[in-house]
């Protein structure tokens, strides 16, 4: 039975809250008591149970971000009682991404023009944009001396054995700091759509949207109308894949545990927990002050970020989080030309939490091969990569390339990388789920400091009207 709204009424999800807690509790105790007496058998039975518990509490919510939790369980436990599906399952999770991946050169176009060439002030996106720049720059240098700090401190790199390789290895040339800045812009904006070069289509986007704005009303409007009516359809493209979210999430992490098994935590335990405590960290020590400074409403900015950061821990994929996090950051209460400009912006320059890995990498590396770095010679490095780093795409082991590129430039050995090669998708998780929410807090702050974030209240009252 459900009420007029479409959700479980408060009869059905009692009932269903019962079956659910006896089904996790019984089937923790039953794996639980597997593993005691070494009964697999058992164990398989005792988890199977418990996750029948966690699909009745997703059924019972109904909530796109708890289907995508209990598909993520779903999906390890595929993967781990049966390797060879969850890696046949790579196919659902690419079909997933390739969606996804379709929808980021329209929406940012279409959202970038509108939020530029239709804003009445364009002073106000040049103070907009140096204000973003600003804060991305501190943001990001925070995070690239919180990793130093963290690698140094674990020192995971001493003494580790690399595993072998399983891959084939990543390739890289050297990049020069005229290279980077050089292929931020674009030769061809249909390749750079077609190649996935973040930074470039947001460039030229800006350059077309400032053109679009000097031209006469008549001939801008049109331009403008289509644009508006292109972010729509993008933004409803976006609610319609979503729908198969769960599916590719799941089917993502069961070819994770299916391709690397549940022991891969075993080898360079000590590098990957640095990482997430440095990761951990950041957020503790930077994301949050930042968002207690900006007066950031925390719950209701939890709630909205819960499903893109969902969806980028299980794929690996800023990218594949961006649509649904503009579009959750405009109900949270920011206006659409601040997330069209902000939020892209941030994807090329503030992915906080591989610039932050970047960092820890480079020096587990040199660490790993015995070479010993001054800490000088440390700082040179980092602020390197805050170049080299910029115009990342938010995609999976694209921060390896730049990696390699870096080892290449000042003479370290790319044994470590190929080890580090074994765990990175454990490692691009959390990163990339601090990319999301570092971006998305940004977008607020922004917004906050332009005063255009509206209070509590106001946002009350601006959705009892919709």
């Amino acid at each position: 039975m459900t009420n007029p709204t479409g959700t479980p009424s408060p009869l059905r999800a009692s009932r269903l809250g019962v079956p659910t807690v006896l089904l996790l509790a019984i089937g923790a105790l039953v794996a639980a008591v597997a593993w005691l007496v070494h009964q697999p058998t058992l164990g398989f039975i005792g988890r199977w149970v418990g996750l029948a518990g966690l699909v009745l509490y997703a059924w019972r919510r109904r909530s796109l971000t708890a289907w995508i939790l209990v598909s993520m369980a779903l999906g390890a436990e595929i993967g781990h009682d049966w390797p060879a599906i969850g890696r046949s399952a790579r196919l659902l999770s690419q079909i997933f991404l390739r969606l996804i991946k379709t929808i980021i050169a329209p929406l940012l176009f279409a959202t970038l023009v509108v939020g530029i060439a239709g804003h009445s002030n364009l002073r106000q996106v040049g103070r907009m944009g140096l204000k973003a720049i600003l804060y991305f720059e501190a943001v990001t240098t925070v995070a690239l001396l919180i990793g130093l700090a963290a690698i140094n401190l674990s020192r995971a790199g001493v003494g580790v054995t690399p595993p072998v390789a399983t891959e084939t290895p990543v390739t890289a040339k050297p990049q020069t700091a005229t290279e980077a800045i050089l292929n931020a812009f674009p030769e061809n904006v249909a390749k750079a759509v077609a190649e996935g070069h973040v930074l470039q289509i947001v460039i030229f986007s800006i350059v077309f949207a400032i053109a679009l704005a000097l031209v006469t009303e008549s001939k801008r409007q049109p331009v403008l109308v289509f644009c508006e009516g292109l972010a729509e359809v993008m933004f409803k493209f976006t609610k319609l894949v979503m729908y198969v979210a769960p599916v590719g999430v799941g089917a993502a992490i069961a070819y994770t545990v299916g391709h690397m098994g549940l022991g891969i935590l075993v080898n360079l335990f000590k590098l990957l927990a640095t990482l997430y405590v440095a990761l951990v960290a950041f957020l503790v020590l930077v994301l949050l002050p930042v968002a207690l400074i900006a007066r950031v409403p925390l719950r209701r900015f939890g709630r909205a970020i819960a499903e893109p950061v969902s969806i980028a821990f299980a794929t690996t994929s800023s990218e594949a989080a961006l649509p649904l996090a503009m579009q959750r950051m405009e109900q949270l209460g920011v206006p659409r030309q601040i997330v069209a400009f902000v939020m892209p912006t941030g994807y090329s320059f503030n992915l906080d939490g591989s610039t932050l890995y970047l960092s820890l990498a480079t020096i587990f590396v040199a660490q790993a091969a015995g070479i010993h770095l001054s800490f000088a010679q440390q700082l040179g490095i980092v602020f390197t990569l805050m170049l080299t780093s910029k115009g990342v795409a938010g995609v999976p082991r694209a921060t390896l390339v730049i990696l390699l590129g870096t080892a290449a430039s000042f003479g370290l050995p790319e044994w470590p990388i190929l080890a580090i090669l074994g765990i990175d998708e454990l490692m691009d998780m959390a990163r990339t789920s601090v990319n999301v929410v570092g971006n998305c807090l940004a977008t607020v702050v922004i917004a906050r400091w332009e005063g255009e974030f509206p209070t509590s209240a106001e946002h009350a009252r601006s959705a009892s009207m919709r």
